[in-house]
């Protein structure tokens, strides 16, 4: 079960993220069990400066921006203009976030002048992830932090694979991703993840795992789910959403896949994730 869909940047900055936008109320619904381990980890202290990589709709950042309080500052980076403009709507006045249209590889961070790196599954999508993570790490303090969360193997997240298999039924099977390659599971061996932090220049890596259930229903029942997952899950990318045909026959599958999982107007599986720590020497 080790085919998945493997989106890069150039799906965040237009389809992909135009689609995340539209649905951005049942994203951060199905995402929001990764935030309680994930700001207890980030530690945010009032008046600390912060960069949220690939902030996406702006939920950590937001959050993160009440950490900080009116002493500090937040700023999200996301290549997708249309996720960012939902994150400016969402902004309260007075909140201390602010949000740039940019690539964090590339992005003329100010130099040594933040407190906390932080991303919430925005990092495992960089064409060159060494040079991306340098580029951020030359924004820290001396003794800065590094804090993100990714998910673990695709084996361990079925609220990703099971979908993906019910298509599979029907579909064609994605091409095996590479071992390098970026995409949702890119960061799921400690090893690589120590490699590339460590190329980076930063010390003290440490991978905590958390399991996690997320319902890919967001409390709308199966239906809900079904279509999600056609519209923006995994199983979205494994026909041609004009093949109306394919399509009813992919729904077919996922409904019966998915009808173990249901609780009530739940669909619950399993997410496994990563919560990454480093420092800036």
């Amino acid at each position: 079960m080790s085919e998945t869909p493997q989106p890069g940047l150039a799906y965040w900055s237009g389809e992909g993220g135009d689609q995340w936008a539209r649905q951005s109320d049942f994203t951060e619904s199905l995402l929001a069990p990764v935030m309680a381990p994930l700001i207890a980890a980030a530690a945010a202290k009032p008046g600390e400066r912060v960069v949220d990589t690939g902030c996406g709709c702006g939920a950590l950042a937001l959050a993160l921006a009440n950490s900080v309080g009116p002493q500090g500052n937040v700023l999200g980076i996301d290549v997708s203009p249309a996720m960012l403009d939902v994150a400016r709507r969402l902004t309260p006045p007075g909140a201390r976030a602010e949000f740039v249209e940019a690539d964090a590889t590339t992005y003329a961070f100010p130099r040594g002048s933040v407190d906390l790196l932080a991303s919430r599954h925005g990092v495992m999508f960089f064409a060159d992830p060494v040079r991306a993570f340098a580029n951020l790490r030359g924004a820290l303090k001396s003794g800065g932090r590094l804090v993100f969360s990714c998910f673990r193997t695709p084996k361990e997240n079925s609220w990703a694979m099971t979908p993906l298999e019910a298509a599979y039924q029907v579909t064609p099977r994605l091409p095996k991703p590479g071992p390098e390659d970026p995409g949702p599971f890119a960061f799921a061996d400690p090893a690589r993840v120590e490699r590339i932090l460590g190329g980076a220049g930063f010390t003290a890596v440490k991978l905590t795992p958390h399991d996690l259930s997320f319902d890919i229903a967001a409390g709308g029942g199966l239906e809900f789910a079904v279509q999600y997952m056609i519209d923006i899950g995994p199983a979205s990318r494994t026909f041609d959403k004009g093949d109306t045909a394919t399509r009813a026959k992919v729904e077919a599958a996922l409904r019966a896949g998915l009808l173990p999982h249901v609780k009530g107007k739940s669909v619950l599986l399993a997410a496994a994730i990563w919560i990454v720590t480093a420092k800036n020497p």
